[in-house]
Formats: structure tokens, C-alpha cells, sequence
């Protein structure tokens, strides 16, 4: 859930601007001059908190260069409206009191007259306020799922846990919802439901924007910033990629840059460090995603800021058709043995099994320098995947968690459809945390499990359904889902297939919007069709039917499935497959109907539950 905070709220004041109406005019604390066809000033003469930006998301973005007292303070992208405001976005002019402040604007649009760019809607709604209403006014915010309070999200990236709390970063746009301005968000968390919005430490540099990367704590005082420092390494990137290095001293509400940065220059484009304390070795370890290169390299360093290239893993082996992004390295036992192996994540767009961008990853051992991948009967490195949706990419996991966790979290989207899925006070969530196991497969071969962390059973409320054990024929079953809080809800049961051909569910509501799921026990699979599950239309790539291996050869699965307003999680079998998919009804799913093709099945342990929120 979100906890939808800002200094101050007025729907009044946001409603105006977002439905277009003049909110403030030249002169009222606002004053605009039209230099050219493409070029205005907007001198800010009032004392108010914020300057709401009114945008129009078709419109190419208008460059504004932010002068404070004459000299260059900042830039950013923002498509201003030209025929229409769909909303606004702030810029906080607080850090600014007791100084002039002028924002120079340059539009890309063309005009022919200064008189034509003068009717731009963007100038008639400019409005200045001491508020900024974050409450959400989305069909399809999820009542669950962290999200920004507005703008872009994408990537996940420099997750820590501190002294009981979750910090979560993503990228982040503050200035619009589409990809632009990429700074980092901040939100925390003490149980992985809840999260409070914390603003945007990190923002873009002479160097570029803030792309991906990771926090780790300097326990040691390696770096020399203090015991237990948070220490950042991320991209810069502008017309390179460079690394950089920053630190906190306030448990990451705010950074600072190291002077020497960049510390990692490379000729060829590189992104995404993230690094881990290697006990066994007594350094840090840094993957860095070679991402046209495919393939990941290798780092070490005695003090996060002089880093020696150490070895490369990847070139050709597993998916190889999209860039390599946003790695992750961890140790993590295999299940029922005394063994541990490590788990490389390496993220990549496209590529993915049913198009775009997934999570991929390895099993192998690690020797402080090299990473080893282990192999197939073949003697080939297998291609696997931690997720069999089309939403679930950038996975990468949180450092320093309690009790040897390993809890990860990817951002539920694709890059295919990112910018077009009807939403616009907001783009994109985040997946529920997951626990990530291994287990050993019948083929001898290492897997990843992706269980649901145990905070997330606090968010059941009501049973409103319980069945313990009931035949399943051809003849449809039915049972009904919550109504509360647009039919949210977790749903839990075991299936017996080893009478059918298959077993169907279908998640549906009265306009016949629906998902189908399918599992086949003869071909230990389990597919989700959402190619009628509500709107599909706003991109060719939406509807899909992805389709999962089991892992199991008896005929039978459990099943646990979280529905949100936009998104169904499922996982199946203690995560040993998962699968995340987006989706966007007009109307809630009432309805889980299961029936039984060509046989008999068995459904068992069937529980649904409403599910607590206290989102806006």
C-alpha cells in the first residue's frame, strides 16, 4: 500500500489544473514573456511553495533551463500542453526562498508568429500554489503495490535495509509520466506493505541522469564516510555512461557526491553497478552491466571508489537478443541439501519469452572474481527465467537484510507498453517482494523459487470463501470474489489434475472481461491468457498468453494469486514458478469459475480473502 503524503494537499487547487481551467494569469505571481516562436521566460514573483506545470503527454518536451539569481541552477524535460492540459506537476521553489527565480524555456514545436505561440495552453494554466494534491484519482493505482505518488517509475535499484526499515529507490521521473528526468524516488517501508513516500534524493548532474544502481553499508568504514555509512554507486548518464559514487550519513534522505566522480570509466556503454561485501575475499564486488555487449563484468575494490576490472561472464550464453541490464549476485542454499550456490540476475530488453523485457538468470559458483556457470547434461549453459509473465523486469534484491533473507522486488511493467497503459497520474508499480529460493529439479538442474515474502499474509482480512475439498467436472464451477475495494483479493488452492486433460479458471466480471488460466498436467504447464481481460487495445504487444513450466511431475499444483486493481501475481507450487501480468478491466472480476477438460479434477483448500488497504 502507499501512504499517499505531501507537505500539503488541495484537491481544489489540482483539479483546476488538471482539468485545464486558469488558475493563474501574468501578473499574479507569474509573469511570462514571449522572446520568440520557441522560446518564453517565466519570471516567478510570487512566494508560493510550488510552480504547476501544466502538461500535455502527445507533446515533444520543452527543455527549461532554471536560473536562480541569473546563473544556471538545473534543467529539465516537460512536455508542456499545447492544445490541452492532462495534468500538472510541481516544482518546488522552496531551496529557492530569498532568491529570482526564471525559467527560460525552449519548445521544439513550431509556429509561425509569436502571437500563434502565445495561445499554447501551457501559459494560460501556469499556476503558483503553497499546495499540491497527491490523493489518487486513478482507476487503476493499485491498492497494494508501492507506486510513485506521481510521475514515472521504472527500475528499482539501491535497496537497503537499515535499523527495521525497507529503503526502496526507483527511477524516477518528477516531471512528467513518461521516461524523462530520471533521478532516484525514495520510499521506505517496516513491513513491505506499507511505504512512505520520501522524495527525490538523488537528481540529475553535470554527468547526466540517475539511472540504476545500488546502496550497500559500509560497516567497516571501508570508504571512509563514518561506520555504516550508505554508500551509492550509480549510471550517469548523458552521452556516456559513467559511474558514480555518493554517500549518506542520514540513512539515504539525502547524498552526497564523491568529488573524484566518475569512478568507472569505460569506452563502450556500461550500466547498472551493483555491488556486495565479499566476506570470503574481504572486498566488494561490483557487476556492471556491458549491456550492448551482453555480457557482465566483474569488479573489485578495497574501498568502493578505486574498482579493478576482474573477469566477464555472459558473451553468448543464455537470451542474447536484447541489452543486458541491471544485474544482481547473491548465495543462496539449495533446499533439502547442505549445499549453496550463487544466482546471477541479469535483466535484458527485448528478449524476454512472450516479447520485451523479463528477468533471466544463472546458477553457478562464484570465487571472488569469477563467476562460473553450471550446465546442462548437454554441457550447455541453460537459458532460465524468474518470472513467465510480461510484466515483471528489472528484479533486483535489497542489501543487508535480516535473517539471511534474500528479498527482491522488479518493476511490473514492460518496456514494450510502459509509456501507453491507461494510467497518467502515475505510470507503473512495483511487484510484490518476493523471497528467492533454489531447488533442485527432477532434470538434476538448479532452479529459482519466487515465493511472496511472509509480511505480505498482514494484508489479509476477510475469509470470505472457504471450500475444502470439491470434484470438478466439464460443468463449470463458480465462486464469487470480494466486492470490496474493487474486488482486490487473494485467492489460494490445490488442484488435482491427474484425471483431466487440462483444468481451466477463468477470472471474469458481467461484461465478460476475463482471464483464462490453464493448467496441463501432462504437459506441466500453466498458461494466462489476458487477451480479453479488459482494455488490450492501447498497444499490440498487451494481449499475450504467457505460459510457465510447473516444475512437477504428479499432476498436481498449489496455487496462490494476488489481485490487484491493474495486476494478478501468481505463484504456484512455493514459488517454484511465478507469474506477473497486468491488466487493465473496465470493470472489477466477480467471478472464479474452474472446470475440468476431457476428465475429472480435484480442487482442494480453496480459501479467498479480502485484502486490508489504507491507500487513497
Amino acid at each position: 500500500m502507499n501512504s499517499f503524503k505531501t507537505a500539503a494537499v488541495s484537491a481544489l487547487m489540482y483539479s483546476l489544473a488538471i482539468a485545464g481551467t486558469q488558475a493563474a494569469t501574468s501578473g499574479q505571481g507569474v509573469q511570462i514573456d514571449h522572446l520568440g516562436v520557441n522560446n518564453t521566460l517565466i519570471r516567478i514573483t510570487g512566494n508560493e511553495r510550488y510552480i504547476l506545470l501544466p502538461v500535455q503527454e502527445s507533446n515533444d518536451d520543452a527543455r527549461i533551463n532554471v536560473l536562480v539569481d541569473g546563473k544556471l541552477d538545473r534543467t529539465i524535460n516537460v512536455r508542456l500542453a499545447k492544445t490541452k492540459v492532462d495534468y500538472c506537476v510541481p516544482f518546488d521553489l522552496t531551496p529557492y526562498d530569498g532568491h529570482e527565480v526564471t525559467m527560460n524555456v525552449v519548445t521544439t514545436q513550431g509556429r509561425s508568429t509569436v502571437r500563434e505561440a502565445k495561445e499554447d495552453a501551457c501559459w494560460k494554466n501556469i499556476a503558483l500554489t503553497d499546495e499540491f494534491d497527491t490523493y489518487n484519482r486513478e482507476k487503476y493505482r493499485p491498492a497494494y503495490h508501492h507506486t510513485p505518488l506521481y510521475g514515472w517509475m521504472n527500475d528499482p535499484n539501491g535497496m537497503f535495509y537499515k535499523d527495521g526499515i525497507w529503503h526502496l529507490y526507483y527511477q524516477y521521473n518528477p516531471y512528467g509520466s513518461k521516461w524523462q528526468n530520471l533521478s532516484w524516488g525514495h520510499s521506505t517501508s517496516r513491513d513491505l506493505v506499507n511505504w512512505e513516500n520520501h522524495g527525490v534524493p538523488l537528481e540529475p548532474t553535470g554527468l547526466g541522469m540517475v539511472f540504476s544502481g545500488s546502496c550497500a553499508i559500509d560497516t567497516n568504514n571501508s570508504a571512509g564516510y563514518g561506520a555504516d555509512a550508505v554508500v551509492g554507486l550509480y549510471t550517469s548518464a548523458d552521452a556516456s555512461q559513467v559511474q558514480s559514487l555518493v554517500w549518506s550519513t542520514d540513512n539515504g534522505e539525502t547524498f552526497h557526491f564523491h568529488p573524484g566522480n566518475p569512478v568507472i570509466t569505460l569506452e563502450s556503454e556500461a550500466r547498472d553497478p551493483n555491488m556486495f561485501w565479499d566476506d570470503s575475499t574481504g572486498q566488494w564486488v561490483m557487476l556492471l552491466a556491458h549491456a550492448l555487449e551482453h555480457e557482465m563484468i566483474v569488479f573489485t575494490s578495497p574501498d568502493m571508489k578505486t574498482w579493478t576490472m576482474q573477469s566477464s561472464f555472459g558473451k553468448g550464453l543464455g537470451a542474447q537478443d536484447g541489452v543486458w541490464e541491471c544485474p544482481d549476485m547473491f548465495q543462496v542454499p539449495v533446499s533439502g541439501t547442505d549445499e549453496k550456490k550463487w544466482i546471477l540476475l541479469c535483466n535484458l530488453n527485448p528478449g524476454g519469452p512472450f516479447g520485451g523485457s523479463a528477468t533471466q538468470y544463472f546458477i553457478g559458483d562464484f570465487d571472488g572474481k569469477t563467476f562460473t556457470p553450471d550446465k546442462d547434461q548437454e554441457g550447455n549453459v541453460p537459458t532460465k527465467w524468474l518470472d513467465y509473465g510480461k510484466d515483471h523486469y528489472a528484479t533486483v534484491s535489497w542489501s543487508n537484510t535480516p535473517d539471511n533473507r534474500r528479498t527482491v522486488i522488479g518493476w511490473m511493467s514492460n518496456w514494450q507498453y510502459a509509456a501507453e497503459v491507461p494510467t497518467m497520474q502515475y505510470r507503473s508499480a512495483n511487484t510484490l517482494p518476493r523471497e528467492i529460493k533454489l531447488f533442485k529439479g527432477d532434470d538434476g538442474q538448479i532452479y529459482a523459487a519466487s515465493e511472496p515474502s511472509p509480511e505480505l499474509l498482514a494484508l489479509r482480512d476477510r475469509l470470505t470463501l472457504r471450500v475444502n475439498k470439491t470434484g470438478i467436472g466439464e460443468k463449470t464451477r463458480s465462486f464469487p470474489l470480494p466486492k470490496a475495494n474493487d474486488g482486490i483479493c487473494e485467492i489460494t488452492f490445490d488442484l488435482d489434475g491427474t484425471r483431466a486433460s487440462a483444468i481451466e479458471m477463468v477470472l471474469k466480471n458481467d461484461d465478460n472481461e476475463k482471464v483464462t488460466m490453464t493448467y496441463d498436467p501432462s504437459m506441466h504447464t500453466f498458461s494466462f491468457d489476458r487477451t480479453s481481460s479488459g482494455i488490450v487495445d492501447f498497444s499490440q504487444d498487451f494481449p499475450a498468453v504467457t505460459v510457465s513450466p510447473t516444475f512437477e511431475k504428479n499432476g498436481t499444483i498449489s496455487l496462490r494469486i494476488f489481485i490487484d486493481r491493474s495486476s494478478i501475481e501468481v505463484f504456484g507450487n512455493d514459488g517454484r514458478f511465478a507469474m506477473t501480468n497486468l491488466v487493465f478491466p473496465e470493470k472489477p472480476y466477480t467471478e472464479l469459475s474452474v472446470r475440468a477438460i476431457e476428465g475429472k479434477a480435484k480442487l482442494q483448500n480453496l480459501k479467498i480473502y479480502s485484502i486490508k488497504t489504507n491507500s487513497k
